[in-house]
């Protein structure tokens, strides 16, 4: 029986940077633009600004790490402040999986912690459901974040904590 939360991540004015990526949709040609850095106040903080141009329109930051076996896990908890827009919180079992398993992030502009359950997550490549079954949640090897609301738009994300619970 597990007991204790499995912390995936804890920011604070320690935390290496480097192992979080930016992916930008230059990567498909468009011009959006995303970095991630430690704030003053010791947060993770992913901000940038998304653009159309040359059909763009995403940025995304991602974590990836030593294969982790979270069988008995069933909720995932965020603790952030947004900008009142909406984000995915992505998952992979395997960084080789072509596909990531997301759930939608409604921000309020203050401090939330947000719980999603892992088996809500479903998978999707490219904005498309795909028709196989959500999130397993047994094994993980990548989080992420990215925004992508069909908009142009700037965007911040203030990340302190992300977590794993039992129940």
């Amino acid at each position: 029986m597990i007991t204790n939360p499995l912390l995936l991540f804890d920011f604070d004015y320690t935390s290496n940077t480097e192992e979080w990526q930016i992916v930008n949709d230059v990567v498909m040609g468009g011009r959006s633009n995303g970095e991630f850095l430690i704030n003053s106040e010791g947060n993770g903080l992913f901000k940038g600004s998304v653009s159309l141009d040359n059909n763009g329109g995403f940025s995304l930051v991602r974590h990836r790490f030593k294969t982790k076996n979270i069988k008995g896990y069933k909720k995932l908890f965020i603790r952030l402040k947004g900008d009142g827009k909406r984000y995915q919180f992505r998952v992979k079992s395997s960084v080789n999986d072509n596909y990531s398993y997301i759930a939608y992030i409604d921000t309020t502009g203050d401090w939330q912690t947000v719980e999603i359950i892992l088996a809500s997550m479903y998978p999707t490549f490219r904005g498309r459901k795909l028709r196989i079954s959500n999130y397993s949640g047994e094994i993980l090897e990548e989080i992420a974040f990215l925004i992508g609301n069909k908009v142009p738009e700037n965007f911040k994300l203030e990340i302190d904590k992300i977590a794993l619970k039992q129940n």
